[in-house]
Parts: C-alpha cells; sequence; structure tokens
C-alpha cells in the first residue's frame, strides 16, 4: 500500500511541477521584474536578514523569481553571501559571491560561484538559508525541481536557523505531495505577502 501511495505522490508531484512550471513561462517580463523587486525589498528589509552574518541563495535559473539583484544588494551591504556549485552526484558545493563579475556558467548553464568551492557542509553555517522551489505549502513541504539537490542541502541546515522558499504569488499552495527525504522550509517569500512563517 505504501508503494502505492508513493508512486501517486510521484505522479502527482510531476504533474503540479510542470502545472507550475507552464504557468511561470507565460509571464510578463514586466511581471517578472516587479515580482523580482517586491521579494528584493521584503527579504533585505526583514530584521533575521538584515541580521545575518552569512545568507545562502542561489542565482536563479530560467523562470524563477530572479535573485541577482538580491544577491547584489547583500554582497553590497556586507553581507557573505554563499552559492551553489552543482556537484556530478547532483549534491551542492558553496563558494562565495564577490560580485557579478565571480559567476561563471556551471552544468546545466546554471551560473555558479567562480571562488574556491568550501564544501557540501559549508550551507550549515549561514545564518538564513533561500531556497528555489516550484511551490510551498502551508506546512512548509517544498516542491523542487526533482533532483533533491536542495532537500540534501536543508538537510544540513539546524533547526534554528530561516530556510525560506522564493516563489511567485499563487505558489503558496494548501499541500504539496511529499516523499519522505523531502525537506520543509520554515517560511516563504512571495512578492505580494512578503516573508510568510509556515508550519
Amino acid at each position: 500500500m505504501r508503494e502505492d501511495h508513493s508512486v501517486h505522490d510521484i505522479v502527482t508531484k510531476t504533474r503540479l511541477r510542470a502545472e507550475l512550471l507552464g504557468k511561470r513561462a507565460t509571464m510578463s517580463s514586466d511581471v517578472r521584474s516587479d515580482a523580482a523587486r517586491s521579494i528584493r525589498d521584503a527579504l533585505l528589509s526583514e530584521p533575521e536578514i538584515e541580521m545575518a552574518g552569512t545568507v545562502a541563495a542561489h542565482v536563479s535559473l530560467d523562470s524563477e523569481p530572479d535573485t541577482r539583484g538580491l544577491l547584489f544588494a547583500l554582497w553590497k551591504r556586507g553581507t557573505y553571501v554563499l552559492l551553489p556549485r552543482l556537484l556530478p552526484d547532483g549534491d551542492l558545493d558553496w563558494a562565495s559571491y564577490e560580485g557579478p563579475d565571480s559567476l561563471a556558467p556551471g552544468p546545466h548553464g546554471i551560473l555558479e560561484p567562480t571562488e574556491p568551492p568550501r564544501g557540501p557542509g559549508a550551507v550549515a553555517s549561514a545564518d538564513v538559508v533561500l531556497a528555489p522551489a516550484v511551490a510551498v505549502d502551508r506546512a512548509g513541504m517544498r516542491l523542487g525541481r526533482g533532483g533533491g539537490s536542495y532537500d540534501r542541502a536543508l538537510a544540513r541546515v539546524g533547526p534554528a536557523i530561516l530556510t525560506v522558499a522564493v516563489l511567485y504569488d499563487g505558489e503558496l499552495l494548501p499541500e504539496v505531495p511529499a516523499e519522505p527525504h523531502d525537506q520543509r522550509v520554515r517560511a516563504a517569500v512571495t512578492p505580494s505577502g512578503g516573508l510568510l512563517r509556515l508550519g
């Protein structure tokens, strides 16, 4: 019975992911840039992020909410920003962001930091972790792209650390199908709602 349930969850996740990514693909560039600005401003004014010495974040990919303005603003303000580098086994290594010129295309064309890698465990030193997501539910269950890289990274983060999924409006759902390895986030940020605590 449990196996059938798990197969059902995987099918449901695949369908939901495709539907939400399809919606993202139809967004206009104006909607995207407004969303990026709102998310950046909401996060920069959040006390926990203002006080954070280190923020682990990500460079947005394709139709994800654009994080480049946020990364630059955090870095200019003196926050130590860690960004992921995709390892061959799908895990994430981390290295520091030293401005837009410190990024270069990595696997799958994802921009990655060119600074020396600090190891997969470096994410555990962050005061705040910003994670990409396709959707999140009110309990904090996160739907990613299906590779499991961020589930591994989030599993290394202590229970007191603020973990935030970066979403567009309409991607905070009542429920997201979950598998045993899926990691929860403690908050989500959306353009209209700002930072919302979950769980």
